[in-house]
């Protein structure tokens, strides 16, 4: 596979845009609300930010904070990114919302001078991704996908909705937009010749189409009529496909289905595909 070719200035813009957003939204909050569950199992709020803090720490070469219990005893850590994950929830758990804040500023004061002074070539240089090997920018790219949803889960959490357009939700959008080949060829198992248009509407409108020839892949355009179109907002779009709630435990009215019922169904039972 190619690797993915990100411009970096407007990348890191979103970027830092999105955890501005992040911090702007956790000035809102009273202490009660950093202590409300998402819909993450075993994370509330304040493990939403620990985590935001423990990745960008990481990219920054902070050491991983010591703990005393093995992780992968936790019932919510089914992998080993999410081992990586919780020692940063568990070593942050203690501190203040105060001092949260304080955290999360701090490493996005570093980490924005890092991606400030990165060069071109160390921008585009593969490496480690959570998607697999790809350039960095990509990895940037999923940061920013990664970020807004974890604004979501805090605002599903404390009940304020909001942020569902700008730049952070383009650069989010054209990253799951890169799993949906694999939700709808792979999960789905749609057949081959199926057409498939996931049709976003609200806030930011977008089409996500899918032609499955052979392999399913996402095409700018279909070549023939749609044997399915979902319409839904972006947000209802997140929450399924990034395994935040089930197409069983919402309400229908919230998507509009078109064409083969059965495949469409077929298709949002198995929308969510993150880790």
């Amino acid at each position: 596979m190619p690797k993915t070719l990100l411009p970096k200035d407007a990348t890191v813009a979103a970027l830092l845009e999105e955890l501005a957003a992040i911090d702007g939204l956790l000035a809102s909050l009273d202490d009660e609300d950093w202590r409300r569950p998402t819909a993450l199992p075993g994370w509330d709020v304040q493990a939403n930010v620990a985590h935001i803090v423990g990745t960008e720490s990481i990219l920054a070469g902070v050491p991983t904070p010591p703990i005393t219990i093995d992780v992968t005893d936790l019932p919510h850590v089914r992998n080993d990114i999410g081992g990586m994950n919780e020692p940063w929830v568990l070593a942050l758990a203690p501190l203040a919302p105060a001092e949260m804040r304080d955290q999360l500023r701090a490493i996005v004061e570093q980490r924005t001078a890092a991606l400030l002074a990165m060069t071109q070539d160390e921008w585009d240089a593969e490496g480690f991704t959570p998607a697999g090997m790809d350039s960095y920018g990509r990895f940037m790219r999923i940061r920013v996908f990664d970020c807004w949803m974890h604004e979501q889960d805090i605002r599903d959490a404390v009940g304020r909705p909001g942020h569902l357009d700008g730049a952070p939700v383009e650069l989010m959008l054209d990253e799951m937009a890169t799993a949906m080949g694999f939700v709808v060829g792979k999960r789905a198992g749609a057949p081959d010749g199926a057409r498939v248009t996931l049709s976003l509407i609200g806030e930011t409108d977008r089409d996500i189409h899918v032609a499955v020839d052979g392999r399913a892949a996402v095409v700018p355009s279909l070549d023939g009529p749609a044997w399915v179109v979902l319409t839904t907002d972006v947000h209802t779009f997140s929450r399924l496909a990034g395994g935040r709630t089930t197409w069983a435990a919402i309400d229908p009215d919230l998507v509009t289905v078109e064409g083969d019922p059965a495949l469409a169904e077929t298709i949002l039972r198995n929308l969510a595909y993150t880790i």
